[in-house]
């Protein structure tokens, strides 16, 4: 692959640039993509458990976190075409720009009092759901005739119980003997 007097690059070369080029584009689309399915089913979710004030703050927050992506596409961009022009420019320099650029994205999101709301009450909820497992499960287990985490607590609980009762009346017994 040589360079001719008019600058261009002989055949080999300029396919393997197009071929890059349209890669990359198409991997700039898929990703815009998932990151504005994911802003938009985000923003959906919130809009049915929180107030207008917080959803506003979610939203800006996604516009912050879009902007993010969109100044790592720019950044890349730029950096892919510095590479065809010659610029000696490290593949995990790509990386980092993207895995920068995701970093500030979630945090522009998880700032945001609506993401602190939504994961609270997704929290919650899981919290609810676990409870109604447990309870599930111990009904199940008892109509099985199994013990269950309860069960055993209890009986602990009696054990300990009784141990301190039989340590006092050894104590009065004690001192019933020494008294005679």
């Amino acid at each position: 692959m040589t360079n001719d007097a008019s600058g261009t690059f002989d055949g080999g070369m300029d396919a393997f640039l197009e071929h890059m080029t349209e890669t990359y584009m198409n991997a700039l689309d898929r990703n815009l993509d998932a990151q504005s399915a994911f802003l938009e089913s985000w923003m959906d979710s919130m809009e049915d458990n929180l107030s207008e004030e917080r959803i506003q703050e979610g939203y800006e927050g996604s516009m912050r976190a879009y902007e993010a992506w969109m100044d790592a596409a720019e950044t890349s961009f730029e950096r892919m075409g510095a590479a065809f022009d010659g610029e000696d420019v490290e593949p995990e320099e790509f990386r980092d720009i993207w895995l920068s650029s995701a970093n500030e994205a979630f945090k522009e999101m998880m700032t945001t009092t609506a993401f602190a709301a939504a994961t609270g009450q997704t929290v919650e909820e899981a919290m609810n759901m676990r409870q109604n497992i447990d309870e599930a499960s111990e009904e199940t287990l008892h109509a099985l005739n199994f013990a269950t985490v309860g069960d055993v607590r209890e009986v602990g609980e009696r054990l300990v119980e009784l141990e301190r009762r039989q340590h006092s009346i050894e104590q009065k017994l004690d001192r019933l003997l020494d008294d005679q």
